[in-house]
């Protein structure tokens, strides 16, 4: 008799790890299914960056062993949020410029931390990038010299920060945004005359870019 019971009390055991596990699945399948909805529904993509302007100020290298460069740049850029149901937080958007993957300038903060862009803003900005005596490595500065000589510079625009999304009244954790924006000068007597401002060696900007945006 005292073997019957406890088979029975095996039996209940089993039964009762059957109906848990069965709703620990049942769970994990509808919130997968919820994540999903969500997703289809909401859609979110990230930001929209561009390249509207770019003026070259400052471009001075000077050669030798230990070549330092010397640059000073005010660029445009304009974000805008194409997602209608999710809004965007910007924590923090540091912006720099940089020559064949070299930083060339110090990070400039493009506005307060905490700024919110709303379903379809645009926000604006229009910092002025600066490095002043930066180490340069003799191969990179041998190219830059070439490139000025040719007329034909590429810089990159790069913003790196952090952002959160909101949907109604929730907020995500934050996620880390990097921006790629190729900024492309020319010799002031090229192309088709397009009429933007010249700047260091004859050098003006050629034309608005689309940015690449990793979130």
């Amino acid at each position: 008799m005292g073997k019957d019971c406890g088979n029975h009390a095996d039996d209940d055991f089993r039964q009762s790890c059957r109906r848990l596990l069965l709703i620990l699945l049942t769970l994990a399948l509808l919130a997968g299914v919820i994540a999903l909805v969500i997703y289809l529904v909401l859609r979110p993509t990230h930001p929209s960056f561009y390249l509207q302007d770019a003026s070259l100020r400052q471009l001075d290298l000077t050669n030798g062993t230990a070549p330092l460069l010397s640059t000073t740049a005010q660029v445009t850029l304009a974000s805008r949020n194409p997602n209608a149901r999710v809004g965007v937080y910007y924590d923090r958007l540091d912006v720099s410029a940089s020559y064949k993957y070299q930083q060339v300038t110090l990070n400039s903060r493009l506005q307060p931390p905490g700024v919110y862009q709303g379903h379809g803003d645009v926000d604006v900005w229009s910092p002025v990038l600066a490095g002043p005596g930066v180490p340069f490595a003799p191969f990179l500065a041998d190219a830059l010299n070439k490139d000025i000589a040719a007329g034909y510079l590429i810089l990159q625009v790069r913003i790196d920060g952090r952002v959160r999304w909101k949907v109604g009244s929730w907020v995500s954790g934050h996620y880390h945004i990097f921006v790629t924006c190729p900024a492309y000068f020319i010799n002031a007597g090229a192309g088709s005359g397009y009429g933007g401002a010249v700047g260091a060696h004859g050098l003006r900007f050629q034309t608005a870019t689309y940015c690449r945006v990793e979130v």
